[in-house]
């Protein structure tokens, strides 16, 4: 993990000529701030960062949301149809989906190239993982909780707000870190969906590299991929404790 972040940083530092050829080797001095500074400038990060935070924040919200709500069903009612049923919800873990079903399926909804088609993209991809961890983690939880709630006159959805859903942090704060990066650092299915008509990071990345503003800029390509990972291993390194407990508490038992 150290070698290829500690190639980022280097690359970033260093000036047009040193970056041709990328290595482990330091810079003679070092750019970073002014290379960042360009980038930021030039690259139209901010216009793409607000895109990014278009995408990512509805779809977090209501994967973690349908996902919580299938998680808790399917770990409350043994039966052989939620058998069945939750097999095939994590089944999209290991499914690829296919890219061109989705497109030709958004043409026909008229979601296509819009930021609500994408949004509905990444909910059907990332369903799965999010019901995975939190199944697991729903099957530990006390059903005399539950019990106790409806009896106090409290229906099902109080129950799921009230008594399921704060127990559920750690292992939401754990897809959620997940879901965020997939998302975040998607260019794949974005390309597809919303290219030319949404800037995300990745997309603008991928796009000025491409339209030569970049062209064996080295320094300011991976100046680009400090400024697009900085949010997410800011937002990493506060919650790594409850990334690990969500994990141990959900997928593992």
């Amino acid at each position: 993990m150290g070698v290829p972040l500690w190639l980022v940083v280097v690359t970033a530092g260093k000036s047009q000529g040193e970056a041709l050829s990328p290595d482990l080797s330091p810079p003679s001095r070092w750019h970073l701030w002014e290379n960042l500074a360009q980038v930021w400038q030039q690259g139209e990060v901010p216009m793409a960062f607000l895109g990014s935070l278009l995408v990512v924040a509805p779809s977090v919200l209501l994967v973690l949301t349908f996902g919580s709500m299938a998680s808790w069903i399917l770990a409350r009612r043994a039966s052989r149809l939620n058998a069945v049923l939750y097999a095939l919800a994590i089944s999209g873990i290991v499914l690829p989906p296919a890219v061109v079903t989705i497109v030709l399926l958004l043409r026909q909804l008229g979601l296509a190239g819009s930021p609500v088609g994408m949004i509905g993209v990444y909910v059907g991809i990332y369903l799965s993982t999010v019901i995975f961890f939190v199944t697991g983690f729903v099957r530990t939880v006390p059903v005399s909780l539950e019990e106790a709630a409806r009896m106090d006159g409290a229906g099902p959805v109080r129950v799921f707000f009230s008594v399921i859903l704060p127990l559920l942090r750690p292992v939401l704060a754990t897809a959620t870190i997940l879901i965020c990066l997939y998302v975040w650092n998607d260019v794949f299915y974005a390309f597809f969906v919303v290219g030319g008509r949404l800037d995300t990071l990745p997309l603008n990345l991928f796009q000025v590299a491409n339209a030569g503003l970049y062209l064996n800029n080295w320094h300011l390509i991976f100046a680009y991929v400090i400024l697009m990972s900085l949010p997410l291993l800011i937002v990493f390194a506060i919650a790594q404790r409850r990334i690990i407990s969500g994990i141990t508490g959900g997928a593992v038992k």
